[in-house]
């Protein structure tokens, strides 16, 4: 992947694993094979706008060195995808790597289920010539996108998130023991439903992701509402199989947002090794609370936008989903850093009692970035990568930040009395 040093934009974040150039959306298709990560996401190639969605793939053996590799599925305009190849994800059946995404046609709102299998070389997908599942019949159904698998008392089952004619978003269920030919079972979760009510409204509930963490199911969805992405809401309840149809049924007990703030979208996790890891997509913001910002005119100038997160982990404590740094990343700790001026890439800790702020200044004009209060026997993390910061306060909700140095401009770190302050460059 291009180093910090090799790309002519400063606020490049180099070590979160993304082409040099392109648009770049969802995270898609996330697995584990043949000793390596593979991570897959919408991307534009040909420019910072979004248009012309394909999949693009980075692969890394650590979570912390990313590979590109070849564009793995472009739209067939004579396909089952002409319109874009969106959301989706990965599984590994009969030993062969297969992604399940939306295909699009000239209907956004209208995608059908579309799988495509590993051929013999490691880069080639080959699509499956029939649709896995049309529009769906269910009644009222407007809008349909982003297939999720799930395994339950040994069977696999399938989602997707819609949006009704009556504005309501919506899970609809699916049977897919027959991965290429989906049974639709109707709707699991709707948007009514006294829970999931007290979510932020929205009209389609995009990227549904349905996760086992410890005793607990988590069913996360992106909340798209005429247009706007509003957030990401999680659900922690119970999965189980209802006696009377034979199919899973999902209870809520608890809602609330996985992360609050504009950059942070369609979430994509995935289940391994008795924990679940998770991607987001991390949006460019056009200025916040006296941040400077960035324009789609400055994406285009500077030929990207888009980034993917660090690698999560998802926690439950009580009825309260979160998410903490994947455990990996520790490897990408380098040297002390010295004094409360950071490099462009660090790894902070905060500790002890009283508040604290990361700003970004040259001396003269400063942004406040982020600022909290460290609570007694508390902490905070933050990870920064250019213009990425990610906060992680301990037991609570996690921050996804945008902010884009230049010229003089440095981080710093400003902390009351109370506060210590451990910091380290950040490197591959």
């Amino acid at each position: 992947m291009t180093s910090a040093a090799a790309h002519p934009d400063r606020s490049f974040p180099s070590l979160h694993g993304r082409p040099a150039t392109g648009w770049l959306n969802d995270p898609n298709g996330i697995h584990f094979a043949d000793g390596r990560w593979h991570v897959f996401f919408q991307y534009n190639p040909e420019s910072a706008r979004h248009n012309h969605i394909t999949w693009g793939h980075v692969s890394s053996p650590d979570m912390l060195r990313w590979e590109e590799h070849p564009i793995a599925l472009r739209p067939d305009p004579d396909g089952l995808d002409p319109a874009g190849c969106w959301s989706g994800v990965a599984t590994v059946e009969d030993g062969v790597p297969t992604l399940v995404y939306s295909g699009v046609t000239l209907d956004y709102d209208r995608s059908r289920v579309v799988i495509a299998r590993r051929g013999a070389d490691a880069d080639e997908w080959l699509r499956q010539e029939e649709v896995a599942a049309p529009f769906p019949s269910t009644e009222g159904v407007t809008a349909v996108r982003d297939p999720f698998l799930f395994e339950l008392d040994g069977r696999r089952w399938g989602i997707q998130g819609a949006g009704l004619a009556d504005g309501r978003g919506a899970i609809l269920l699916y049977d897919t023991t027959d991965l290429g030919a989906w049974r639709e079972l109707g709707v699991l979760l709707y948007g009514d439903d006294p829970v999931a009510d007290q979510l932020p409204p929205s009209n389609i509930w995009e990227c549904p992701q349905l996760v086992r963490v410890g005793d607990d199911w988590v069913l996360m969805v992106s909340l798209w509402r005429q247009d706007d992405l509003t957030g990401v809401g999680y659900l922690v309840g119970d999965l189980a199989i209802d006696a009377d149809t034979g199919h899973p049924s999902f209870t809520p007990r608890s809602h609330g947002l996985i992360e609050d703030n504009p950059s942070f979208y369609a979430p994509q996790a995935v289940q391994v090794d008795g924990r679940v890891l998770l991607w987001g997509w991390a949006r460019e913001t056009s200025g916040i609370d006296g941040v400077r910002g960035r324009t789609l005119e400055d994406s285009d100038a500077v030929g990207w936008t888009g980034s993917l997160t660090f690698p999560r982990e998802v926690v439950v404590d009580g009825d309260v989903a979160r998410l903490v740094p994947a455990r990996e990343l520790v490897g990408l700790r380098g040297e002390p850093v010295v004094g409360d001026e950071l490099p462009d890439r660090a790894w902070v800790e905060l500790s002890g009692a009283g508040e604290a702020s990361l700003v970004l200044t040259d001396g003269e004009a400063r942004q406040v970035i982020w600022q909290g209060v460290i609570g007694v026997g508390s902490s905070v993390t933050l990870l920064i990568d250019a213009s990425m910061i990610e906060v992680f306060p301990q037991g609570a909700r996690s921050d996804t930040l945008r902010a884009y140095p230049e010229g003089a401009e440095k981080y710093r770190i400003e902390a009351g009395e109370g506060v210590g302050v451990s910091a380290w460059d950040l490197r591959v």
